[in-house]
């Protein structure tokens, strides 16, 4: 999606624009595998989820950016295979030469493809989808749309979970969820806004999941001993909005 590539630095923080003051994505300097951006630790929610300590086998990201989900992905499941799907050669470019993507032929494909194609066709299934693909102006355009999202479903494995990085500073996002909500049947939720704007929604095939929230506490407790992640805010807001909207405690 358009945009020139610009970085810039501040207080110890590196950042992808695209042409525009939107940030596309960020690293610490210090702890280049962290998730520096808040909506990039809630699109890691899935890992509380599905707790098998290997899952996700096989990973899609739609969307590279500064590479930030891939990295961590990358360093804290070392059995996972990660496909990645990018429509611009440039933003690999950047990734590589400022954000220290890594170089793992093993284990990372980086496909040059539009996210919108790629689902449509054949490929192999996999147990988690991030979709984190928007403009310069901030548009994610046919990555919101029925017949994508029915698309990523059949690419999804069994048991498969699905997050998606949505905006709401324009229309909101009750469309989308609706849109999300069809196409799985009713198995979609939303979490609460980042103060960036920023609304992750997740959707899940396969075995129902639970969403205690005593249950997901502990299991964030665990993840960040094991990562350094701390979902403990995220579980915290996601409990808050289970009750103030009487919302199901399964996914």
């Amino acid at each position: 999606m358009g945009g020139a590539i610009q970085v810039s630095e501040e207080r110890g923080v590196r950042y992808l624009h695209f042409g525009s003051h939107w940030v596309q994505g960020a690293m610490r300097m210090s702890r280049p595998y962290a998730l520096e951006l808040e909506y990039t630790r809630e699109m890691m929610l899935p890992l509380l989820l599905r707790p098998a300590a290997h899952w996700p086998a096989r990973a899609l990201l739609i969307g590279l950016g500064a590479g930030s989900l891939l990295k961590f992905l990358w360093r804290h499941r070392p059995r996972c295979a990660i496909t990645v799907v990018e429509t611009r050669e440039d933003v690999v470019t950047a990734a590589a030469q400022f954000f220290r993507l890594p170089d793992d032929p093993d284990r990372l494909s980086i496909e040059l493809a539009d996210g919108v194609s790629f689902v449509s066709g054949p490929g192999p299934r996999f147990d988690l989808i991030l979709v984190d693909g928007y403009d310069a102006k901030g548009r994610v355009g046919a990555l919101d749309t029925p017949s994508f999202y029915r698309n990523c479903r059949g690419r999804l494995s069994d048991d498969g979970l699905l997050a998606t990085n949505l905006l709401s500073r324009h229309r909101g996002i009750d469309a989308s969820l609706a849109r999300l909500a069809e196409t799985f049947e009713r198995r979609a939720m939303s979490l609460a806004p980042c103060a960036s704007g920023n609304i992750i929604a997740l959707a899940a095939r396969g075995a129902t999941v639970d969403l205690d929230a005593r249950e997901l506490a502990a299991r964030a407790g665990a993840l960040r001993a094991e990562t350094e992640l701390n979902l403990t805010p995220t579980v915290e807001r996601l409990a808050r909005r289970q009750k103030a909207y009487a919302a199901p405690a399964v996914l």
